[in-house]
This record gives C-alpha cells, structure tokens and sequence, in this order.
C-alpha cells in the first residue's frame, strides 16, 4: 500500500529552524538560571510574606548624626593691674585723684531750724468719750456695782408687773469728779429708769479722766440691773 504525505505535513525541510529555535530556548532557561538569587531560608521562616524584603547592594543610609554646637569663646576677663607698694607708702588712687583740702577748708552750711508745732491744747469743757486715762469709780468697777446693788429699791410698779431686766443710764463725770447730765439711755419700764437715775445722782466723787494728762470732761454708761428673787 502506497503511503500517502501531504506536502504541508513534511517536517523533514523545517528541521533546521526547530533546532534553532530549541537552542534559543535552552539558552535563555540557562541565562534566567544565573539570575536566580537564593536565600536563607532559616531567617525569613519567621518572617510574613510582607515583611521579606530585600535592601539593595548600593543603598546609601542617610548619616543622622547631630554634630553638637561649638561651646561658646571663653570671654577673659582683663585683670587690673595691682601696683605694689611699701609699707611707708600712701596708696593713691591715679584714675579718679581726690582733693580733700578744698572739703577740710570749705565752710559747713548754715543749719536749718525748724519749728515743731505744740500740740494743740485739749479743749477742757469738750465732752471725751475713750480719753486717754478713763474715768473710774472710787475702788473700781466691783466697788461700783456693789454700791448700785445696795442703794437701789425694786419701784412697786415694776413688782407687780413682774418687770426685769437692765436699765442703761449714761452720766458725764466733770473734771472735778462729780457727776452730772445723768439721763435713761435705754428704759425697760416700771418706774425702773427713774429709780436708776436716782441713784446714780447719789453716788461719791469719780476720779476724772486725762487727756494729755490734764482732767478732762468724760462720758460714761452703766447698766442697772432689776431682778426679782
């Protein structure tokens, strides 16, 4: 039996440019063999896949160094030049040359007098309310109340109307300690005021009070107390 080819099936006259192309092919898988670059397993183990990156041979680290400043000039200080002296010697002082004759020969100024006014006089017939020395009752203030304890009489008014409590009474002690302008600064009633001042008119000669140490005219409040036992 006859084989029959077909003439575009021949690969016998393309021979050549197989072999060609083959060797191209082969030439190339060796090149890209050569440029495969291989890696140490063992560290990127630990590594994720973003993480393995590879730095290249001719990258250049910037130099982050801080050069520190230059510490300032040290500024010298110019010494005075000390001048040695014996001990029979004056010391002067060149710069600044102090003449004290013209000090020791210049007249001393006039001195000025000035006048100190006198305080002014206290006026004695003005009223003081805080002189300077207080008025006092002979014996003092116990003496005082004592003295009201005994001398007042509870008004009949004020008992059957069952009243208590404190009159005030205030009273000027003249500069011979007596006692005057006695008036009820504060009532509760009951003829107690009345009875108050009555006694107050009663009572013995104060010591009077100073200003500047001369005797004054001085104001002065008591109270008066009204109890019923």
């Amino acid at each position: 039996m006859e084989s029959k080819k077909n003439r575009r099936a021949d690969l016998e006259k393309n021979k050549v440019l197989f072999v060609e192309i083959g060797m191209v092919v082969s030439l190339a898988a060796v090149l890209a063999a050569f440029n495969v670059r291989s890696y140490d397993n063992s560290v990127n183990e630990g590594l994720s896949r973003s993480d393995r990156w590879e730095v290249p041979e001719d990258f250049d680290i910037p130099n982050t160094e801080v050069t520190p400043p230059e510490p300032p000039a040290e500024v010298e200080t110019p010494m005075t030049d000390l001048k040695i002296i014996d001990d029979d010697q004056t010391p002067t002082n060149e710069a600044m040359p102090v003449d004290y004759g013209d000090a020791i020969n210049r007249a001393a100024p006039e001195l000025i007098q000035v006048e100190v006014p006198v305080e002014d006089e206290v006026d004695e017939d003005v009223i003081q309310i805080a002189p300077e020395v207080e008025a006092e009752y002979p014996g003092g203030y116990a003496a005082l109340m004592k003295f009201l304890a005994e001398n007042i009489k509870y008004p009949q008014l004020a008992k059957e109307g069952n009243i208590t409590g404190k009159v005030y009474v205030t009273f000027v002690v003249e500069k011979d300690g007596s006692i005057g302008h006695v008036k009820v600064a504060r009532e509760i009633g009951g003829g107690c005021g009345a009875e108050a001042v009555r006694v107050i008119k009663t009572m013995p000669k104060w010591t009077p009070g100073r200003q500047n140490g001369r005797p004054v005219r001085t104001s002065y409040t008591v109270p008066v107390s009204f109890e019923l036992r």
